[in-house]
């Protein structure tokens, strides 16, 4: 199915339809890639709630106003129940045909809930059906409630509902009749993009600006032309006439993918923040959960939690040293950012420290960051402490000696020059990597995590605890 879209749309614009219809994604570019997230359109790629809540929709309006269409059948059979399942059988046969990943499973599992809700003659779109679809979701797959898939579906779906239900059970209107499918578009994006920012900030590391914009001008056009057009080809193919639906869905897409280049082009589209700590996003949630939820005034105590977590997150420090457990990378903050020991190498654990750090700057760039050299070495020094890194045997052969303050890290087992404490490959993978804290405080991967039943897992050996005893004396004399 992909392959047979990319050869009937040319370009970005195939690969898009790929992603949206079949799951694939390989045929976007990285740029494309880039402008998509840096607009706040990513999620229009994964097949998650909004393409299976769009193709369900539609197909549940289609089928049940075809039915009213024919008076003898109308009144006569339970149109709007057949409208279930026939929206119910699309649905499945979508999750079928994207490959069955995690999010469109959850994505069927909420509308297969709300289906079914109209099935049993019970209000489809409550909060407690969000409440049903999480507990199926998790008792399937318990761990995703850590995915920020899970995090970011559950908590935009719960903040429309109580939101639209606070309007319709008010007095408060959205204007006139023609305005008010406007208002509902403005409201939903807006409510949905504050309810997933938190969550997405946290996750991905980065707040883009003009989201709101270009979801406005986004979400509507894969709503009544890009699912409605692939419908109609889907239809039209036993017929040879599908091109006439994919000429159409290639337009929504082109104007998508026009819409994500131009915004994430603005100037400050987007910002990165640091990664917060571990007790930031449980008290979003918390307050979240009491805001959305709770009955009464009583609701505005969620305010408390998020505001806890916001100053959390504020204060939230970054370790001051980095140790690949290969011991190919090490990063120290620096007064401009995190500088890093080399310029090429590693580069997927530098993109992951950098973002955390919600740093812009590229590997190379981190690495201009070093200021001082050791026997031509990168080398970084501060908490009482000098970190010399020697990548390779010919550069740990260039060390002769240590003073006791310093700290070798290689990636080759080597014996330590005198008065050296040298971090080898056999010790960090005993330890995992590192981090040190301002303080000297050090911090292993294996002392976190512990023992696992699919690791093979070793005790830390004494090299941890000699490090630490090392940090700690380096303090002590500063």
């Amino acid at each position: 199915m992909a392959q047979y879209l990319q050869q009937k749309i040319s370009g970005d614009t195939g690969g898009f339809a790929a992603a949206i219809t079949a799951g694939d994604r390989s045929g976007v570019e990285e740029q494309t890639l880039i402008a998509l997230r840096q607009s706040n359109l990513a999620h229009l790629l994964a097949i998650s709630g909004l393409h299976m809540g769009l193709l369900t929709g539609f197909v549940f309006g289609a089928v049940r106003l075809l039915f009213c269409l024919m008076p003898p059948l109308a009144l006569r059979w339970p149109v709007k129940k057949l409208a279930a399942l026939a929206a119910l059988t699309a649905g499945a046969g979508y999750l079928l045909l994207s490959g069955g990943n995690v999010a469109t499973e959850r994505a069927f599992i909420m509308v297969s809930v709300m289906l079914g809700a109209v099935l049993l003659n019970r209000r489809a779109i409550t909060l407690r059906a969000v409440a049903a679809a999480a507990l199926i979701v998790l008792l399937r797959r318990p761990e995703s409630l850590l995915s920020p898939g899970f995090q970011m579906s559950f908590a935009a779906t719960a903040a429309l509902v109580a939101v639209f239900a606070a309007l319709r059970n008010s007095e408060t209107g959205l204007g006139p009749r023609w305005f008010r499918p406007v208002m509902a578009l403005v409201i939903s994006s807006a409510v949905a993009g504050a309810a997933t920012a938190p969550f997405a900030a946290a996750h991905f590391n980065s707040v883009p600006h003009y989201g709101l914009a270009a979801n406005l001008l986004a979400v509507p056009v894969m709503g009544s032309v890009v699912i409605p057009a692939a419908v109609l080809s889907l239809c039209l193919t036993p017929f040879g006439l599908e091109q006439a639906g994919l000429t159409v869905m290639r337009w929504g897409l082109d104007w998508i993918l026009w819409v994500a280049r131009t915004v994430s082009g603005f100037d400050g589209a987007v910002t990165k923040v640091a990664a917060p700590g571990g007790w930031v996003l449980p008290l979003l949630a918390a307050g979240f959960l009491v805001l959305v939820i709770w009955r009464g005034r009583l609701r505005v105590a969620g305010a408390l939690p998020i505001a806890a977590a916001l100053w959390l997150w504020a204060g939230a420090e970054r370790p001051a040293v980095l140790i690949a457990e290969s011991g190919g990378l090490i990063g120290a903050l620096a007064p401009e950012g995190r500088a890093l020991s080399r310029a090429k190498g590693q580069g997927f654990t530098a993109e992951i420290w950098l973002e955390n750090d919600g740093d812009v700057a590229t590997q190379p760039e981190a690495a201009s960051r070093w200021q001082s050299k050791y026997s031509g070495l990168p080398a970084w020094e501060g908490a009482g402490i000098r970190l010399v890194h020697a990548p390779g045997q010919r550069k740990v052969s260039e060390v002769n000696a240590c003073s006791k303050e310093e700290i070798l890290v290689t990636t080759v087992e080597a014996s330590a020059p005198p008065g050296c404490f040298i971090l080898t490959p056999a010790l960090l993978r005993q330890t995992g990597s590192i981090a040190i804290s301002e303080s000297g405080e050090v911090l292993t991967a294996r002392g976190v995590s512990g023992r696992r039943p699919w690791n093979s897992w070793q005790p830390e050996t004494a090299g941890a605890a000699t490090l630490q005893e090392l940090l700690q004396r380096a303090a002590k004399s500063q």
